[in-house]
Formats: C-alpha cells, structure tokens, sequence
C-alpha cells in the first residue's frame, strides 16, 4: 500500500513514523502491523541479516534515492549511522498495535517486504472474487495460483545473474506458490577496483564481499518470499544456504565464479526447491 509503506511519499504512515523524532508508541494500521511483525520474525530467524532499519546505510554506500558518492563513506560516518540501525531497536505491540522507537532518529524501510506484501493482497483480492487461476506480479516478486490455462502449472524463468543481458537459468514450476529472487548482478559501482554491491549487511555496516550472486527463494506468501530472499542475499552462499536447508525453505543459490572473462556461475538449491525446478529428477 503506497499510501502506507512508501518512503517517497512524505504523508505515508511509514514516512510519518520515521519522521517522528521520540520513543512514543506510535500506532499503525492492520497491514502495516502486519509487515512489521513479519520483519521482526525474519530478522530474529537470520540473526539479524535482514533488518528494516538498515536504510542509513544503504544511503551512506551510494545505493538510496540520494544515488551513488562515487567512493566509500568515511569509518566515522558508518559509525554514527550504526547508532541508528538494529531491528531490535523497534518495539512492537501487539495488544495495542503500535511501535516504538528506542532511538528516536531510527528509520524504516519495508520495500524488503513492501511488494511481497502487494502480491499477497491482490492474490487475495482474486480469490475472494472468485477467480481459481492467476499469476500475479509486482516488481519481480510473484504469486502462480492454480494452473495456465493450458492445463499445466506455471513455469517462471530464473534469470542467469548476468549483468550484461538476459538468459534463462533454470524454469521453475509453480502452483498454489509465491516466487521472489534477490541479487546484486543488476545494482552495484566499482571504486579504485573494488565492487560495491548494494546488497549491505546490516551487522558489519558494509556492502557483502561474498560471492552469491542471486538466490531465489519459494513460500506461500510473496511477503516472506520477498523477506527471505534479501536475508539469504545477505547471508551468502554458504552460511544462508545452510539456514535455508535447516528451516525447510525452497531456496536456489546461484554463485558467481571468477571476474571478467573467466566469470562462470555455479548453482544449488536445497531440498525444499528441487521438486520445483522443470526437468528434474524427482
């Protein structure tokens, strides 16, 4: 709901709970409750690799609505800006549904689950007017309910993580399943030879140096197939492969190989995708 979870527009709910510069509870709206919950439940399942508050960050390395510096933020800047970032300076409640800030400069942003969370609502809205077979898409994130109308379940691409063009990786099926895919192969800038992804860990306060390079992640709601997916993007090939298979999620772990002409991607998925993936063996 851009009325509510938008950072662009200064009348949102959400820009007007990070306007508000005090540790009051501040009350939300049902749904906005709703994304808030969900965020908190992911970031305490990632250990906080996913985090809403991480936005100052984001802005500091060149990646908000302010665009890129052109080179690093300064240790001293990144200091200050982690004063104000860590999910476990929200406080939400339940009984009264509202928030509140510990630090009362803390900032939000929900776009990690904003348009799972729109996927999920028009799904519903389908449903509840009777329709039995759709796909649903906003910003790459998507819901396949029921089947085409050949017959056959929806197939959706995964993209190789190719910044030069566009090819298919793998086709996946889906039914009854939301899809949502995270990378940094679209999003990053090179300063004095290094790659700067946009993709930040909120826990060391800088961009990640691993080398995933997109994971696609399949639930039944978009919003945490959104979520889930930019935690495991965080996370890396290795240590948010290993929660993925560990807490059942469907996720595909694609991997970057080498630089330049040398590049080569190398691909896993856990238990959970397999069925999933066209021409697989079941």
């Amino acid at each position: 709901d851009d009325a509510a979870m938008s950072t662009w527009r200064d009348d949102s709910e959400l820009s007007r709970f990070n306007a508000s510069r005090n540790t009051d509870p501040f009350h939300l709206s049902a749904a906005t409750f709703r994304v808030f919950a969900a965020a908190e439940e992911i970031s305490e399942a990632s250990a906080g690799a996913f985090d809403v508050t991480v936005g100052p960050l984001v802005e500091a390395w060149g990646f908000g609505p302010s665009g890129t510096p052109g080179r690093p933020p300064e240790p001293s800047v990144l200091a200050a800006l982690r004063r104000r970032v860590g999910y476990r300076k929200l406080e939400l409640d339940i009984s009264t549904r509202t928030i509140r800030k510990q630090v009362a400069d803390i900032a939000c942003d929900l776009s990690a689950l904003a348009k799972g969370f729109a996927v999920d609502e028009v799904a519903r809205g389908l449903v509840e007017l009777g329709y039995e077979a759709f796909l649903v898409e906003i910003g790459g994130e998507l819901r396949a309910q029921g089947v085409h109308e050949d017959g056959r379940d929806w197939r959706v691409a995964i993209e190789t993580p190719d910044a030069e063009g566009f090819s298919i990786h793998r086709v996946v099926v889906l039914r009854d399943l939301s899809m949502a895919t995270s990378g940094d192969y679209r999003n990053f800038y090179e300063s004095d030879g290094t790659r700067y992804s946009h993709t930040i860990d909120p826990r060391t306060g800088a961009p990640v140096t691993h080398a995933l390079a997109s994971v696609t992640v399949l639930h039944p709601e978009a919003m945490r197939a959104d979520a889930w997916a930019t935690a495991l993007s965080v996370l890396g090939p290795e240590e948010g492969y290993d929660l993925a298979q560990q807490r059942g999620l469907a996720a595909y772990v694609i991997s970057r190989l080498g630089r330049g002409s040398e590049e080569r991607f190398e691909a896993r998925f856990t238990a959970a995708f397999g069925p999933h993936l066209l021409g697989n063996p079941q």
